[in-house]
């Protein structure tokens, strides 16, 4: 037993390793393994790697490609045809034709070259687009005219991208409705006679208007381009008895003016205040506005 205790108490004093009990080396990265002579790695250290990314690769995602297709009910509905989701019975009721073909398919894609009819009716792919302007004075209702000074396209030609026009006239000198689009046919429908669209004016006379003058234009008068009718007049201020107004819905040149000339007054001041529907409500002079849906709905019923 001594001599046991003796040799355990050498290795101890000289640093020799305690049984059961390694020793971490210090500064162990730099020096060498002296049975494999490989650098010595510490059991605690672990190798670091980049974790993959979760984005996926751009690089094999085909470009989107730049296109003027647009889904045909869309097309149809831009044609002020009828709204996406009635263009889309249309279609299934076989009523669309593509470049000829009958389409019943939806959700196909037409390019704005590509030529369709509803109906047999050649579609224009436009957006339509609808404008009310509160006409002032002096201004010419024209498209283009080089003699004169003032015409309305001016007031509204940052409006919209899509090319728009007057729907009927009025003189230079009268204010008031005035409609703009670029829907052919609801503007034939509002200004041909047939449809007796209704117009209401506000009249500023030179002098007192006789009840009997308005009677005679209530039933009918004889100017120099036929008879003349107005579907509805009365005083505005009945003490002056200068303010007139009067519905009417010829579409004739000048007509109120030259019904109040008849009777020998002088117009000073006209202005439209309703047109098929529409008045200026709200809207000062020399504005404009696009329709709300609900008003263009309302121009095509009627």
């Amino acid at each position: 037993m001594k001599s046991n205790n003796t040799r355990r108490g050498q290795r101890d004093s000289s640093g020799g390793k305690r049984v059961g009990k390694s020793l971490v080396k210090k500064n162990a990265g730099n020096s060498r393994n002296s049975d494999s002579g490989r650098p010595y790695k510490p059991a605690y250290k672990k190798s670091y790697s980049k974790p993959k990314s979760t984005q996926p690769k751009t690089g094999n995602i085909p470009k989107k490609k730049n296109t003027d297709e647009m889904r045909l009910n869309r097309f149809i509905a831009n044609a002020g045809v009828c709204s996406r989701r009635e263009a889309d019975t249309y279609i299934s009721a076989g009523m669309v034709t593509v470049n000829g073909k009958p389409v019943t398919e939806l959700g196909i894609k037409v390019k704005p070259t590509d030529e369709v009819r509803f109906d047999g009716r050649l579609l224009n792919p436009e957006k339509k687009v609808y404008l009310l302007l509160n006409k002032p004075k002096n201004y010419v209702t024209t498209t283009d005219d080089p003699h004169a000074d003032k015409i309305v396209m001016e007031l509204v030609k940052n409006a919209c991208p899509e090319r728009i026009y007057p729907v009927g006239r009025l003189d230079r000198n009268t204010t008031g409705v005035l409609l703009f689009t670029n829907d052919g046919d609801l503007s034939k429908r509002l200004t041909h006679p047939s449809h007796n669209m209704k117009k209401i004016y506000q009249v500023s006379l030179d002098k007192p208007v006789e009840a009997g003058h308005l009677d005679e234009i209530l039933n009918g008068i004889e100017l120099e381009d036929g008879p003349i009718a107005a579907d509805d007049i009365s005083y505005i201020n009945n003490e002056e008895k200068t303010e007139v107004g009067i519905e009417i819905h010829s579409g004739k040149n000048r007509i109120v003016r030259r019904i109040f000339e008849h009777f020998d007054y002088r117009v000073k001041k006209l202005d439209r205040v309703y047109f098929a529907g529409l008045t200026k409500k709200n809207l000062p002079r020399g504005k404009w506005r696009f329709l709300s849906e609900k008003e263009i709905q309302f121009l095509k019923r009627n």
